[in-house]
């Protein structure tokens, strides 16, 4: 996957159905994009499309339309794709909705609540020829593909061990998050535990056989603090740790038989020096400052030209399949408390 910034005249037009949090990092991507235009913004809240556009972009505000009603914006033949960044339990639900109207989608993680719908839209997809993937801004930054790098090369041998940790203070703000249980999508597991289940499954280069998962839930049936093992076969594990309650933190680490690595900030803000830090057996340390970049924006500009040029994303759907697949299993895991064999396709 090539990190470099597309450039071309021809540009993909885009709509976001909703006016969630996450606008405030994905809507000037889609504007700030060399190959992406934003011409239209629905919300099912009076006024809060327009409210958006004016908040984060205001630049931009006059060239896009603004909807109050979601399918409005489908029914718009100018919106070739669409973002989904709403609630977790609707994913499926308008993803299947866009799909019918011929437009390509990004989801925002996770793409669905079960493997069923996953598939559902996977079948969708293509039987309408659109371009869909999963929302994991995170692996289109320079610093995943230097891990990736780092890994295929041998220098820290076969991976045996991979901890991944995030987190963040809930504020009251976000407090929605926590406001519908696991089963529906709420608590931590389904906002942040992608981030961790993907960062695992992307060391190993393969998916876990089993998992051993422990949660702390709200009154309401939302995880609010997750941890766990996951057995990927042949003595490798990888350990796991999610919630709402500890500082924030977005890091994972890979231990071999001939060293280790550490990603320092998955979570890169505006301005932020990626640090990933090497180290081999034999006592050689390395630390790698990278240039400060968006993720956002790499992401846009890659399912943009991926749309715009006919190429496959490099999320595929069945890797968003396979990270469906361990976080139910994770989930049953901590409701049933025991282990849980997970099935290989």
């Amino acid at each position: 996957m090539s990190q470099d910034r597309v450039s071309q005249d021809r540009k993909l037009r885009w709509g976001i159905l909703g006016a969630a949090r996450v606008n405030e990092r994905l809507l000037p991507a889609i504007v700030d994009a060399a190959n992406a235009e934003l011409v239209a913004i629905a919300s099912r809240r009076p006024g809060a499309a327009a409210a958006t556009v004016q908040k984060h972009a205001p630049q931009a505000a006059s060239a896009v339309k603004c909807y109050d009603e979601p399918e409005a914006l489908l029914d718009d033949d100018n919106v070739e794709a669409v973002y989904l960044p709403m609630s977790n339990h609707e994913h499926t639900e308008w993803a299947l909705k866009a799909i019918a109207k011929g437009k390509h989608v990004l989801i925002e993680k996770p793409l669905a609540l079960t493997v069923a719908d996953v598939d559902a839209i996977a079948n969708a997809a293509q039987q309408q020829g659109v371009t869909v993937m999963e929302g994991f801004m995170y692996v289109f930054h320079p610093q995943f593909a230097r891990v990736q790098e780092l890994l295929r090369s041998g220098v820290i041998g076969d991976v045996k061990f991979v901890r991944a940790s995030y987190s963040f203070i809930m504020k009251p703000a976000r407090l929605y998050r926590l406001e519908k249980d696991v089963d529906h999508g709420g608590g931590a597991m389904w906002d942040i535990g992608p981030y961790a289940i993907h960062s695992l499954r992307s060391c190993f280069g393969t998916e876990p056989k089993s998992v051993v998962t422990i949660a702390q839930y709200t009154e309401s049936g939302a995880d609010i603090a997750t941890s766990g093992v996951f057995d990927f076969g042949e003595g490798r594990q990888g350990q796991f740790d999610i919630g709402f309650e500890c500082s924030r933190r977005s890091e994972y680490q890979v231990t071999g038989s001939k060293g280790g690595l550490k990603c320092h900030t998955v979570w890169q803000q505006a301005g932020d020096v990626p640090v990933i830090t090497w180290w081999t057996e034999d006592g050689r340390f390395w630390e790698e400052r990278l240039p400060a970049s968006s993720h956002f924006i790499l992401e846009i500009e890659h399912f943009s030209d991926c749309v715009l040029n006919g190429k496959p994303p490099f999320l595929s759907l069945a890797d968003a399949r396979g990270n469906c697949k361990a976080i139910v299993a994770a989930m049953q895991s901590a409701a049933e408390g025991r282990r849980v064999g997970i099935s290989p396709d």
